[in-house]
């Protein structure tokens, strides 16, 4: 989506008239981000989005500040800041987190039965973009579901944590717009995931999710280049993990 197009969102939601500061603008713009409407290489014109956002330039690169630090946006000497496009160790850094918190707040959250049926309305979406063989649809269903996961925790700092981590991965799922079997089976395991919860075999359901976040780390890594891929008829090694992160 062009940045123009990103502005006018802006405009339409109007602003928050006691939060003009740094992190209130790195939130706004890390949300576009993560809804896709801000792709990799757009880059931020601090003229329009203090314009848009009704902030000052200070205020904005403040928020610049944060976004950089959480390697979403880059800033670029002499010629501006723009949506950062991650790289492999970035792509290993987020599934690094994605594994210590997803599967752990499957295992241990509260799932009560308005979870579990917003969880299935994820589910219907993601089916129906999968029939439409929509990319945008199913990234953004995926988006939502591992959200909702991790909220089971009941913890606004990992909710928060989390938030970072998919503005940062919807960056990375943009590498894969052109390859829509990469999100078309992951709706399939996403539909595997959630009945596993709703049968209570949370258990099953880390150990699997566990599998899934490798599986799929080792895939956009093989995809950017960053390693190899397997010859026909070879099972793909474990993805190493981090430390203090076991492998599956």
């Amino acid at each position: 989506m062009p940045m123009n197009a990103a502005l006018q969102g802006f405009a339409e939601g109007g602003h928050a008239t006691h939060a003009h500061t740094g992190a209130w603008v790195a939130g706004v713009l890390r949300s576009r981000i993560s809804a896709g409407q801000l792709p990799p290489g757009t880059k931020l014109s601090e003229q329009k989005l203090s314009e848009a956002l009704g902030v000052s330039r200070n205020t904005l690169r403040e928020a610049f500040t944060v976004l950089a630090g959480e390697s979403v946006v880059q800033r670029i000497p002499n010629r501006g800041v723009y949506v950062a496009a991650p790289g492999a160790e970035d792509v290993r850094e987020i599934y690094r987190v994605r594994r210590l918190i997803e599967p752990a707040a499957v295992l241990w959250g509260e799932a009560s039965a308005e979870t579990l049926d917003s969880f299935d309305a994820i589910i219907a979406k993601a089916r129906e973009a999968k029939a439409a063989g929509s990319v945008q649809g199913m990234a953004d269903a995926n988006q939502e579901l591992h959200k909702a996961l991790v909220a089971l925790s009941g913890s606004a700092s990992l909710q928060e944590l989390m938030e970072k981590v998919l503005a940062e991965m919807r960056l990375v799922f943009h590498a894969m717009a052109t390859t829509p079997d990469f999100h078309s089976h992951y709706v399939d395991r996403n539909i595997a995931l959630v009945a596993q919860i709703r049968a209570g075999k949370r258990e099953e359901a880390a150990a699997e999710l566990r599998r899934y976040l490798d599986e799929a780390e080792h895939e956009l890594l093989v995809h950017i280049g960053a390693i190899p891929a397997e010859p026909a008829g070879h099972t793909k090694p474990a993805v190493p993990a981090g430390p203090g992160v076991g492998a599956t």
